[in-house]
Parts: structure tokens; C-alpha cells; sequence
């Protein structure tokens, strides 16, 4: 068996996280303040823009879940409840070195749970509208992201005129650019990239701007294409190609993506917003409203919490189309209603407009399910 070289051969050492905190350490040694996100609206390019730097906060991991459920319901998003409990236990090293937090009204259980945060440190709230086809949707987003920038100016006395703003957008659409076609190398059959190089890539490409990434990003495509040259590939060439979709996935989460290589597959499209949908989409260049650009493309971004959410089925089937899955798998996290709700929808748009098996999972970080899932993503393959 032939042995893949690492992708991400770059200098820095130790698991993504560890990567990414070097990073946001070095920034913060060269006095750049830190501020944290935890959703795909966060408007990044602003931040940047503004010389502060975006770090994700933890919400992936079952380890501070018992912590959360002495405030929290037991019957809640795990996502929540493990953001809340990184935060009560201090155990978040990105939110402990975060100066303020940006937040958003994607779903009502992180609505109250901000409420409870906002008194550890600087919480902003972005009013998110959530009926995308209304005329009165833009200017509201565009809004939005005004108060933002006026809360960051505030908070952080430092200001960005129109022009670091354009030249945000136009780093992220290279950065995007560059990452498309890095998931190019998934697309192939069989796939020359792994998904966990995907999720590793992107956890490091999401903070950084576009031009401190793109240079990296321009030597991973070297790499890939090396390995392309050399044969080298991941898994069998017959493996079952699975699309997951569905809620973020993360972390402990990530039980799904091991469980369908277990059972012989691989998985060759990771389509949320903690993977591949993080860099979809491009901005409007030279527009005259920078600002006004922002907010469009991310109002762009097809989340469940949106009503109706035709662009998800538009986007999936872009997906499908380019990369060629076998199956569709949505994961589901638990008590997530609208991704569970919006998942009859889905499947019906899998199974009538693609001809393809499709899997719908409901699953929280523990590992008590992994022997079940493997059952049901077996006799999913067995289908094919």
C-alpha cells in the first residue's frame, strides 16, 4: 500500500486547532485583537478589512456538554450546548483570547444562549433576515453589517474606509478561488483528496486573509497535482462516493465521515457551512458599494434557518453534478429543527432529481450511535 505524503507540510505543527492557534497567536503578539465567530454570515471580510482577525470558537466537542446541562436543557442542539459549555469551563482557548464575540439569529437556541454569554465580554448580534427573497431582505443584511462595522469601530477604535473593504473581497474571491480548485482534487474518481484535508485546509484558510493564504494555497495545488502524477489516491476506486450534507460538522461530529470510510466508502463532498460552503460563492468586485456586495453574497448562503430555502436545492444539485457522489448522506444534528424538518425536502430533490440513494441521520458528539450508523450507511451502500 502506497503511503500518501501530507498535504499540510507547511511549517506548522501539531492538529488543525493547533495550527490555527499558532496563528492567532502569532497575530495577537503583533497586536491584532481577536474576535470571535461562530457562524458561515460573519462577514469576515469586514473584520479583516479592519485589521482584526476572525477566530471560530469551539462548539464541536462532547467534553463540556455535562457542564452546559447545569444551565442548559439536555434535549438541545449539542453544537449549543458545547459552545456554552467551552465558555462556562474556560476551557476555549479562541474565545478566551477573543476581545468581543459577533453572534447571529440563526436559530433561536443560540439567540438565548448569547444572552447568557453577553455578560463574559463584548457579544454583538446581528439580526439575520431569514425570508431571502423579499426586496426588503438586502437592505436589512447590508444594515446589519453597517451596525457591525460601527460596533467593531467602537470597540477596537480602528476604522476601514471603502477601499481596504474592496480589497478584502477581492483577497477572498482569489482565496475562494484557489479553494475551488483544491476541491477539484475530490472531485476526481477516485479522489486524490481526502475530506479531512478539506476540513484541515479550510479550518486554517477561513481566518487568514486571502493574501496570506493564497501563496500556501498555490503550493498545496503543486502538491496535489504531484500526487495526481504519482497515482495516488484515497481509498478504493470502486468505494461508494457519499455528498454529506446537512447540519456543521466538526470535531466530535466528524463520527459520521469515519463511520462511512469504515463501511467501505469515501467522502468526497463535505457540503456545509464548516466545510466546502464557507468559500462558495463570489463577491461583486468594484461596485462602488463594497459594503452593499458583502451582504449580498452572504445572504447568498442557503441555511436552514432561511424560508424558503430553494437556493440549498439549487447549490446541491451544482454539487451533485460536479462531483459525482453515489449517495447523498444529511446529518442532522440533534434537536436541529429546521435542518431536520428541511430534510423530507432534500431527500424528495435527491432521490426524483438525481436518481440517488439518500440517508438521513440524526446524531449528537457521542460515540454510543457509531455501531448503528454503521448499520444504516451498510445496507445504504448495499443499495447501490
Amino acid at each position: 500500500m502506497l503511503t500518501i505524503p501530507p498535504l499540510m507540510d507547511d511549517g506548522f505543527a501539531g492538529e488543525p486547532a493547533k495550527r490555527v492557534l499558532q496563528y492567532m497567536q502569532a497575530h495577537k503578539a503583533k497586536g491584532d485583537p481577536i474576535v470571535g465567530i461562530y457562524c458561515g454570515y460573519a462577514p469576515i471580510e469586514l473584520i479583516q478589512a479592519m485589521g482584526l482577525v476572525p477566530a471560530v470558537l469551539c462548539a464541536f466537542s462532547k467534553v463540556p456538554i455535562p457542564a452546559a446541562e447545569t444551565v442548559l436543557p439536555a434535549n438541545l442542539c449539542p453544537l449549543i450546548k458545547s459552545s456554552f459549555g467551552f465558555i462556562i469551563e474556560g476551557t476555549c482557548p479562541f474565545y478566551a483570547m477573543s476581545q468581543a464575540v459577533i453572534a447571529e439569529t440563526t436559530c433561536d437556541g443560540k439567540k438565548k444562549m448569547f444572552e447568557l454569554i453577553a455578560d463574559i465580554k463584548p457579544t454583538h448580534v446581528m439580526d439575520l433576515p431569514q425570508v431571502p427573497d423579499q426586496r426588503e431582505a438586502l437592505p436589512n443584511w447590508k444594515q446589519m453589517i453597517l451596525r457591525l462595522q460601527e460596533f467593531l469601530e467602537k470597540t477596537f477604535d480602528r476604522k476601514a474606509d471603502e477601499n481596504k473593504i474592496e480589497a478584502s473581497l477581492q483577497a477572498a474571491n482569489r482565496r475562494n478561488a484557489l479553494m475551488q480548485k483544491i476541491f477539484d482534487y475530490a472531485a476526481l474518481r477516485p479522489s486524490a483528496l481526502h475530506w479531512s484535508e478539506m476540513y484541515d485546509v479550510g479550518f486554517l484558510a477561513l481566518p487568514a486573509t486571502g493574501a496570506e493564504m493564497a501563496p500556501r494555497l498555490e503550493a498545496l495545488l503543486e502538491r496535489l497535482e504531484k500526487r495526481v502524477r504519482d497515482g495516488l489516491h484515497f481509498g478504493r476506486p470502486d468505494a461508494p462516493r457519499v455528498l454529506v450534507t446537512g447540519c456543521p460538522v466538526g470535531g466530535d461530529a466528524t463520527k459520521i465521515f469515519k463511520v462511512i470510510e469504515a463501511a467501505g466508502g469515501a467522502v468526497v463532498a463535505p457540503d456545509a457551512c464548516t466545510g466546502m460552503k464557507a468559500f462558495a460563492g463570489t463577491f461583486q468586485e468594484n461596485s462602488g458599494d463594497p459594503i452593499g456586495a458583502m451582504a449580498e453574497r452572504y445572504l447568498k448562503i442557503p441555511c436552514a434557518c432561511m424560508t424558503p430555502n430553494e437556493r440549498r436545492l439549487t447549490d446541491l444539485s451544482i454539487m451533485i453534478d460536479r462531483f459525482k457522489p453515489d449517495a447523498v448522506i444529511d446529518v442532522v444534528l440533534q434537536a436541529c429543527h429546521a435542518y431536520n424538518i428541511e430534510s423530507h425536502k432534500v431527500g424528495r430533490h435527491v432521490q426524483e432529481a438525481h436518481g440517488l440513494p439518500f440517508l438521513k441521520v440524526e446524531i449528537d458528539y457521542s460515540e454510543g450511535d457509531i455501531g448503528q450508523l454503521r448499520t444504516r450507511v451498510e445496507a445504504l451502500f448495499e443499495s447501490i
